[in-house]
């Protein structure tokens, strides 16, 4: 529980009743949250905290920032923030040109010049040269900000030199080869041509320079800047052939270090070969915060000192968040004295980039702003499963001739948070990334809109290096999504409706490479208008001679039939192109698309379109017609009609079937807040702003009573369960019981301190239930005239309460994502839920068995707990604001949703997304009976009803992260295969865990280090597993000893698979190898299968056993005949998959395998050809899987998604329109496809719910 905030005296002295004053303007703007006012202000919630605590001064920034998120006058608060400051002494810092002397970088690193400045690290400095001497090839390895580059500038570099080294320092950039050897030719003399040739056709041939020392800063580029796959080979390849020739040390990210392992030929050389670079001790941090100062003729205050300390304690990147707190102190300082005032003045160490880059933010115009805005995206690469890194980019992409565009990179140079270099513009440091709140927003809203727009920059870039080929240019379904999202952001301007920020989204180049995309799109639609023009005079002609020739009318009737078949499959590629683009925000209008574009024509477009509508299938529909926010939905008990009012102070009926609106009422003329229907549906109570409790007879669709009494607005009612009595809480901190048949107050419940949010009645009608901005949950007995009883506080706003179907259990919410489950009986909390989001809980619901609790609020998210397992079970997303409202269906598994958005959604909780892992799911397996699905994640394996996505049990695992599962073939065991795999990999944990009847029955260790995967042989007798140690282990499943240990891989086992009559084993390796035992000798059948270019990741047999599938690192599926033991078939654009990147169909008809841009290509094995295309996933898929009856194909994302998939384009169809209310509105289709007449694709709505 947060504590409250300390009282401050306004009498005690100008800064106390400063930061009171700012208290009071908080409270006046209804007493929000630091966290909203956060996310409003754009600073860290204990920034804004620290301003209104009286301790010290705030900054002028931050004072302006809180005061705009509470809505108050900046200008009043600027004089008078000025007269404080006046007051109590403090002065803002001069901008005296200081800064150029001081001795502190900020955020930039420390380079070579600046060597007598760099302390703190001379130990490490001195083990990289010791380590110099013993091995050519070295890699540093860090976090981001843990000061890899300064170590290798001004430490490594200078030493270098100073030992009769020849130091090159270089980064790759997005051409690495090239920059290599620019590089290598200032230190050897030889021409830069010949290099770059040599290093790209023969890197063995390099000249040997002993005392040449590469360091390569910022390796992290070769993967995120560089897209060429064969130049970053290439250079990857030639770094063992330098090192040969010299020395090699590498500057690269942590959280690419895995990256580095996909190159086996890097991955050996690094092998003992890496050098980490954690966080300073306090001695060396002391030497980098005060040796500087000292240089410079300054001291620092011992506060100042242990202040650093604390804020950096146990944080890998702060280095340049503390130089650049630092260097803000330093033009703070008092004479020769750097102080903790200065310090705190300029926001510490988590708030002094902040604070800098909001204030120059501040500083600039509207358009100026908007401007910086694009500036820093375009400066930012988007990670993939990986943090966001800096992009060096060229100025001319940044426009710079632009008046407005020079002001910005002028402007944030000044405060050294861009760089500007002879021929590249970047940011300072990636902790800004981090440590700007702005600037971390603007890279999460929209981001599939940037990563468009990312694309669109990269293909101008080549288009414009291919000299502007015609080739190069955007054509079908990228161009038409370039262009909508153009459209979209120009039609209000880039960044909002402010007319300064209003202009082109696109640089000059881009401008014209999305122009010529468009002319030449329009002038193949020229072309193809006219041969159609052509085709239909042909057959004029054709029918006028017919009766000459019978022989060319067939022919001109073919010809037609041609053409129109050829617009049908250009139409049905069409609506599916723009299918897949509405899924996300519009899927009840995709879903009705790509069911007709699959009718038109069964392309592969089309196919795929509809395939991936699949993770969308729990929207039933949308019900639109409020004008505002919708507060409460209600079913009636028959489940088939909806009541909804809202802001429009109107109450509508709605037919669930169906979806149309079959009555508005009005009457009670204010916003409603709340609604609650009797128990037998004929009695509606609405209640709202304006305190008024108000009766309607729903079947007479007419008002019966209005009973005054709250002073302030209605919050929420409730009906008991027989119907007789009511309960409505208000802000007046009361609830009040009303008799609701002769319409009359019968008590007024007062307990709470604050306005009551929440109440409810207990099943049996004996208990009340009430919360409350008190942070209390009371529970009242209403049979006695008893005081509450407090059941328990949350650490914020109490918002909602409900009672569990059997009064069990109560359910509360409030504050951040903060859901707790009370034992009514007893008086005591069960559980607290959480869902890793921000966004405040408002409103709870259990369904009508009980099984699951649904809740959502401000984070605009449905969220699913199941209420046995105490975890989140599934995710509903499509609302666009907050969700006030959530309501079960009492006959069906429908569940209703509305908030702030106005729109009222329609759900299936049996096709709810799974939900639940809080990390990447690393595999997924379905039982052999086909009614359980597990999937794993970190230490965590759950296991899910496949029929209704239910949860059936959760395993916590004795090893720390399970990496394969596996079910035996009874399906009364689940094995999982467990370790923590790194470099160097960790034995403790590496086993694998045998699950029966719901516990850990037997743990099998053998295994030296992590087990990547296990599989029962076809009898159940036999399991496999093979790990990191190289080894393959068989085992006694019933009993659990080992049998064997098979040798042969040189590294790595990846992957294991049994033949289907139990008498091969295939086995892949990072060798990488493809290995076939015989099970029953345990020796290799012949030599290894090789022909991968990587290792092999994963191996599936066909259901007849003649065929083996295998999947690598070289992005490629390779099929292979069992009994030859040739290969068939190489399948390109496989994404390698960390645990199951490829899976046959049961009847052996189709191929499924992860593919690039986070899809799942299901590949036609009889036709040789793409079947369809999955899209859904946000990350790279980490494994596939299908059901037993090949119905299902499941997939587990680094997303922490688990999706099953229809894998029956015709059996999804029918599933699309057998679940919509409605099909597509004839207005909708007119939108789209105003060529055609209009289809009718699900002529009839479907049921109201799948019973």
């Amino acid at each position: 529980m947060p504590r409250p905030e300390r009282p401050v005296d306004p009498e005690a002295g100008a800064l106390q009743r400063f930061a009171w004053e700012l208290r009071k303007l908080r409270e006046q703007a209804g007493n929000p949250g630091y966290r909203e006012l956060s996310r409003r202000a754009h600073y860290a919630p204990t920034t804004l905290a620290q301003a209104a605590r009286g301790e010290a001064l705030p900054s002028l920034a931050v004072v302006l920032a809180y005061v705009r998120a509470c809505g108050g006058d900046a200008g009043h608060w600027e004089e008078r923030w000025r007269c404080v400051a006046e007051e109590a002494g403090f002065a803002a810092p001069a901008d005296d040109g200081r800064d150029d002397r001081s001795p502190y970088v900020g955020l930039a690193a420390y380079q070579a010049e600046d060597a007598s400045r760099f302390h703190g690290r001379e130990s490490l400095v001195d083990d990289l040269m010791a380590r110099l001497d013993r091995r050519r090839l070295l890699a540093v390895c860090g976090a981001s900000g843990a000061g890899k580059s300064s170590l290798l500038r001004a430490g490594l570099l200078p030493r270098a030199c100073a030992q009769g080294w020849r130091p090159v320092l270089m980064t790759p950039g997005a051409h690495p080869l090239l920059e290599w050897a620019q590089s290598l030719a200032e230190a050897s003399g030889v021409p830069a041509d010949e290099l770059h040739a040599a290093l790209r056709d023969d890197p063995a041939g390099l000249p040997v320079l002993p005392e040449l020392l590469l360091i390569v800063d910022q390796f992290e580029e070769v993967f995120t800047l560089c897209r060429d796959r064969g130049e970053r080979a290439a250079f990857i390849a030639a770094l063992p052939a330098l090192a040969g020739a010299g020395r090699v040390v590498l500057g690269v990210r942590a959280d690419f270090y895995a990256h580095c392992t996909d190159h086996p030929e890097l991955a050996a050389a690094l092998t003992g070969a890496q050098v980490p670079v954690g966080p300073m001790t306090t001695e060396e941090l002391r030497q980098a915060v005060t040796r500087p100062a000292q240089e410079a003729g300054c001291v620092v205050e011992g506060s100042l000192l242990a202040a650093i300390m604390a804020d950096s304690a146990g944080q890998i990147g702060a280095l340049p968040l503390i130089s650049h707190a630092l260097a803000e102190t330093w033009r703070r300082r008092r004479g020769t004295t750097l102080t903790l005032t200065g310090y705190q003045a300029a926001g510490g160490v988590h708030g002094a980039l902040a604070k800098t880059a909001e204030t120059a933010y501040e500083a600039l115009t509207p358009a100026q702003q908007a401007r910086a805005r694009e500036v820093f995206v375009r400066l930012t690469a988007f990670g993939e499963g990986t943090d966001d890194t800096g992009r060096p980019i060229s100025p001319a992409e940044l426009d710079p001739l632009d008046l407005d565009t020079r002001t910005v990179l002028d402007h944030f140079s000044r405060v050294r948070l861009i760089t500007l270099g002879a021929d590249t513009v970047q940011i300072s440091h990636e902790a800004l990334i981090r440590a700007w709140p702005r600037l971390h927003q603007w890279l999460t809203t929209e981001r599939e809109g940037l990563r468009v727009h990312r694309g669109l920059t990269q293909a101008a870039q080549a288009w414009a290096e291919l000299e502007h080929d015609p080739g190069a240019l955007y054509r079908g379904a990228r161009l038409v999504i370039a262009r909508e999202w153009v459209s979209r952001q120009e039609a209000g301007g880039r960044y909002g409706g402010d007319a300064g920020a209003r202009r082109s989204v696109l640089n000059t180049l881009e401008r014209a490479f999305l122009h010529a995309s468009i002319a030449q799109e329009d002038t193949e639609h020229t072309r193809a208008v006219r041969r159609r023009r052509q085709l239909r005079a042909l057959a004029a002609g054709l029918a006028l001679l017919l009766a000459v020739s019978t022989a060319t009318g067939v022919f001109a009737t073919v010809k037609w039939r041609e053409a129109v078949e050829a617009h049908r499959v250009a139409l049905s590629r069409q609506l599916a192109t723009q299918a897949l683009y509405l899924a996300g925000s519009r899927p009840d209008t995709a879903m009705p698309l790509a069911v007709e574009a699959h009718a038109l024509a069964p392309t592969t477009e089309a196919r795929s379109a509809l395939l991936s509508m699949t993770p969308h299938l729990a929207r039933r529909g949308t019900l639109t017609g409020h004008a505002g926010a919708v507060s409460q939905v209600l079913f009636t008990p028959d489940g088939r009609t909806l009541v909804s009012v809202g802001r429009d102070r109107s109450v509508r009926l709605w037919d669930v079937r169906g979806g149309a609106l079959l009555a508005r009422l009005t009457g009670h003329d204010t916003w409603m807040k709340a609604a609650a229907l009797s128990p037998d549906g004929r009695t509606l109570a609405t209640g709202g702003e304006d305190g008024v409790l108000v009766l309607w007879d729903v079947p007479g669709r007419a008002r019966i009573a209005a009973l005054p009494g709250h002073d302030r607005q209605i919050r929420e009612i409730a009906f008991s369960p027989d119907g007789r009595t009511l309960a409505t809480a208000s802000d007046d901190h009361s609830v009040m019981v009303w008799d609701a048949a002769r319409h009359v107050r019968l008590r007024a419940l007062t307990g709470h301190r604050a306005a009551v949010r929440g109440v409810a009645f207990s099943p049996d009608g004996r208990t009340l239930a009430s919360a409350g901005d008190d942070r209390a949950v009371l529970l009242w007995d209403l049979a006695r005239q008893a005081p509450p009883v407090l059941l328990g506080e949350h650490p914020e706003t109490a918002a909602a309460v409900a009672f569990s179907p059997d009064g069990r259990t109560l359910a509360s919410a409030g504050g951040r994502a903060s859901v707790q489950l009370w034992d009514v009986a007893r008086r005591t909390r069960l559980a607290r839920l959480g869902h890793g989001e921000d966004g405040q809980v408002i409103t709870l619901v259990f369904s009508p068995d009980g099984r699951t609790l649904a809740g959502s609020g401000h984070d605009p998210t449905v969220l699913l707990w199941d209420v046995a397992h105490r975890t989140l079970r599934g995710r509903l997303t499509g609302h666009q604001a907050n969700v006030y409202t959530i309501a079960f269906d009492p006959s069906s598994s429908m569940l209703s949703s509305a908030g702030e958005d106005g729109t009222i959604l329609l759900w299936d909780l049996a096709q709810a997304s799974l939900a639940g892992h809080a990390t990447a799911v690393a595999d997924v397996a379905f039982s052999p009976d086909g009614r359980t699905l597990a999937g794993a994640s970190g230490r965590r394996t759950m296991l899910w009803h496949s029929a209704d996505r239910t949860l059936a049990a959760v395993h916590d695992d004795p090893s720390p992260q399970v990496n394969a599962l596996a079910f035996s073939p009874d399906g009364r065991t689940l094995a999982t295969a467990g370790g923590i795999v790194g470099l160097p990999s960790v034995v403790a944990g590496s086993a694998v865990t045998l699950w029966r009847d719901g516990r850990a029955a037997l743990r099998l260790d053998g295994h030296t280090g992590p087990v990547l995967d296990a599989v029962f042989s076809p009898d159940g007798r036999l399991l496999a597993t093979g790990g990191v140690d190289r080894t393959v282990i068989l085992w006694d499943a019933a009993r659990g000893t080992r049998l064997a240990v098979l040798t042969g891989h040189s590294l790595a086992v990846n992957g294991l698979a049994f033949s289907p009559d139990g008498r091969i084993l295939a086995s892949a390796g990072h060798d990488p190898a493809i290995m076939l035992w015989d099970v029953a000798t345990r020796k290799p059948l012949a030599a290894p299968l090789v022909g991968h270019g990587g290792w092999v990741r994963t191996v599936a047999f066909s259901p007849d056993g003649r065929t083996l599938a295998s999947a690598g690192a070289d992005r490629t599926v390779m099929l292979w005949d069992v009994a030859r033991r040739t290969r068939l078939a190489t399948l390109p654009d496989h994404a390698d998959a960390v645990t199951a990147g490829v899976a046959f169909s049961p009847d052996g008809r189709t191929l499924a395998f992860t593919s690039g841009n986070h899809t799942i290509t299901l590949w036609d094995l009889r036709g040789r050809r793409l079947s369809a295309r999955l899209s859904g996933h946000t990350q790279p898929v980490q494994a596939v899987a299908f059901s037993p009856d090949g119905r299902l194909l499941a997939s587990a994302g680094a997303d922490q998604a688990v999706i099953l998939w229809q894998t029956d384009a015709r059996r999804s169809a029918e599933h699309i329109c057998a679940v919509l209310i409605r099909g597509l509105a004839e207005a909708q289709w007119r939108q789209h496809i105003p060529e055609r007449p209009y289809p009718h694709t699900c002529p009839r709505p479907g049921p109201a719910s799948t019973r």
